[in-house]
């Protein structure tokens, strides 16, 4: 049995990549969408275990030095991180795996591991970015701010990416990233081995 594709989508906060996320995951309910671990308090409406596994920084560390971690990192005074067994778990058993990160996590997760998809997502201008921050009204201007220039910060990194993915309409940012996962799964790389033992290929 194959292992499934690992597809990685990181980006600004703000830029939509959890919303395009669980939707993907909604049309292709096979999907295992990693939960992150985070330091931060839940916003209204989230759910431990669904939407985050939330920690004291306390805990958090305690899994930095246990090695339980697939990625780590500290954003806007907060820790997040991917819990390695359940990714690994749901590779081996051929599900894809999507890992909807933090750009300093996805960069970590690069170095670590061969094979990955790296999808980086933007909204279609700095003003949209900043009206959907604000728009959660969950954070003070002084956060949003943080945030917006941590973004900027984090534009050149897209060059260690696959794709970049516009989030304009919600609906087409979802069609797109289907279609990247079917080129991915189409591409010589992934298909090599089952190629050459059916049609028997030798070098």
């Amino acid at each position: 049995m194959s292992k499934g594709l690992l597809i990685v989508v990181s980006g600004p906060s703000g830029a939509g990549k959890g919303t395009i996320c669980a939707e993907y995951c909604k049309r292709h309910p096979e999907v295992f969408l990693s939960v992150s671990a985070t330091t931060r308090s839940p916003r209204p409406g989230e759910q431990d275990g669904v939407h985050y596994f939330f920690y004291s920084k306390e805990e958090f560390k305690g899994m930095i030095e246990n090695n339980e971690l697939l990625e780590w990192a500290q954003y806007c005074e907060n820790f997040y991180g991917t819990p390695k067994k359940y990714v690994e778990q749901a590779l081996n058993e051929g599900r894809d795996v999507i890992l909807e990160i933090e750009v300093q996590g996805a960069l970590n997760v690069q170095s670590r591991f061969a094979g990955g998809t790296y999808v980086f997502v933007l909204p279609p201008d700095p003003d949209v970015l900043a009206d959907r921050l604000r728009g959660r009204q969950t954070e003070t201007e002084e956060v949003v701010q943080k945030r917006l220039s941590r973004a900027m910060e984090e534009l050149p990194l897209m060059s260690h990416y696959d794709y970049v993915l516009e989030n304009d309409q919600l609906e087409e940012a979802v069609n797109d990233l289907e279609r990247i996962v079917r080129a991915e799964k189409m591409s010589r790389p992934r298909r090599i081995e089952d190629l050459e033992q059916i049609w028997k290929i030798k070098e």
